[in-house]
């Protein structure tokens, strides 16, 4: 595939060739985000194409990956009745074929997997990604798919959200944070592997790829509406997916072929783990502060365990912070009844089993409506995040990855591990 786009720093609006590679602007004084600025400014679906490659225009990819799935947009009746919304939108993530959706992980992370592979170089070094679990199973089947080699880092209690309905292929190799260890412990051990020479960080929120690809969800509702939402909602963790869709409203803005609009980020975390909320309600860049130990306790008792980024992209310049500073909206923080009552209302009415984030942001929009906040008549797009699993994960033989090795939690970061991991990998 053509590469027609480069690359912005959005603290000093400095230009950079994209090698595929690339971070962040080393000459920053302080962390920010690259922004990918494309030549063509309008969006052409490329219907021939399989997957998020339909939306290649806006995707910093090198070449068409196999085997993966986009997100589908439709009209939401019966939900929408119920809650009283002409023009309620859901964009589905997932695996639901008889409404053409076809992600086999269940989840929209596919979205970003398969462009973060597809924006890699030939011949680049082994990717290593951290993952709470949902975006461990989209890059075990996009690289799988392709033969790519990665090295997936998780926490060791997470290890039984990670699956796959094809035998797990041996250029993909997992490594487990033990004991209590969260995502952050999976993000320390993922920075441990890339200080050896031959592997490469993914990144999570500062590749360009990865946002691009998650902002297909923004490009597949726009494209079937006609227009720009007024509403987004989504359970944030991490927020890169709300940074994505604010960034693929601004590519929209400047097309040309939408009317511009600021689509609000009406966002959510799940109880009792939600640091962006809690900073988000004083309108403060700063994350409350917090000890490790009662992190871990407050994600132990989430149902959406995978909203428990502790290191968020919110604060850096071009983040979460800023994004909702430009577009308007919030973060709601929802408990754990409000979400299980949200699922079982989706699946009754719209006939499909939701994940428990994207239970989380349903949760938030019926709360919103039942304060009178949306209007009847506007136009929301409800991102649901992941769904359909059931389908997929019974009555089937599943394989799941055997850890290539356990590191506890007190080694990570040492010496010690790094000996470990270089004999490992050697």
């Amino acid at each position: 595939m053509l590469q027609d786009e480069k690359l912005v720093s959005i603290d000093t609006g400095e230009e950079f060739a994209d090698d595929g590679l690339l971070l962040e602007n080393p000459a920053s004084s302080a962390p920010s985000l690259l922004r990918t600025v494309y030549a063509r400014k309008r969006l052409t679906l490329q219907t021939g194409q399989p997957g998020i490659f339909s939306f290649a225009d806006w995707l910093p990819a090198r070449r068409v990956l196999r085997g993966g799935g986009a997100p589908v947009t439709y009209h939401s009746r019966a939900l929408g009745e119920a809650l009283g919304l002409e023009r309620l939108y859901i964009t589905f993530s997932g695996y639901w074929p008889e409404r053409g959706a076809e992600m086999r992980s269940g989840t929209f992370k596919e979205c970003e997997a398969y462009s973060v592979c597809a924006r890699l170089p030939e011949g680049a070094d082994r990717l290593v990604v951290a993952s709470a679990g949902n975006t461990a199973r989209a890059f075990i089947q996009a690289a799988g798919n392709n033969n790519i080699p990665v090295v997936i880092a998780v926490p060791e209690k997470n290890l039984d959200s990670l699956w796959s309905q094809t035998e797990i292929k041996p250029c993909v190799s997992v490594v487990a944070a033990g004991g209590n260890s969260d995502y952050f412990d999976a993000i320390r051990l993922a920075n441990d592997i890339c200080a050896l020479d031959g592997f490469v960080s993914e990144g999570g929120a500062k590749n360009v790829a990865r946002r691009d690809g998650m902002g297909t969800t923004v490009l597949s509702a726009a494209t079937f509406i006609g227009e720009i939402p007024d509403y987004y909602f989504q359970a944030v963790g991490s927020g890169t997916g709300a940074i994505a869709a604010h960034e693929a409203n601004l590519r929209l803005n400047g097309s040309g072929d939408y009317r511009p609009k600021h689509m609000k980020l009406m966002l959510s975390q799940n109880l009792p783990f939600v640091p962006m909320a809690r900073a988000w309600r004083r309108h403060s860049r700063m994350l409350p502060s917090q000890a490790p130990e009662e992190a871990v306790r407050q994600i132990d008792e989430m149902d959406a365990k995978v909203l428990s980024n502790r290191q968020p992209s919110y604060a850096v310049i071009g983040g979460l912070y800023d994004a909702l500073d430009t577009a308007g909206g919030g973060i709601d923080a929802v408990g754990n009844a409000r979400v299980r009552k949200a699922r079982r209302l989706f699946e009754r009415l719209e006939g499909r089993d939701i994940c428990p984030e994207a239970g989380v942001a349903l949760a938030s929009l019926i709360g919103h409506v039942r304060r009178g906040d949306i209007p009847r008549d506007a136009v929301v797009m409800l991102n649901i995040t992941g769904g359909g699993t059931r389908a997929l994960t019974e009555g089937g033989q599943l394989f799941r990855p055997v850890p290539r090795f356990i590191a506890e939690r007190e080694t990570i970061g040492t010496s010690a591990l790094r000996v470990r991991l270089k004999e490992e990998f050697a």
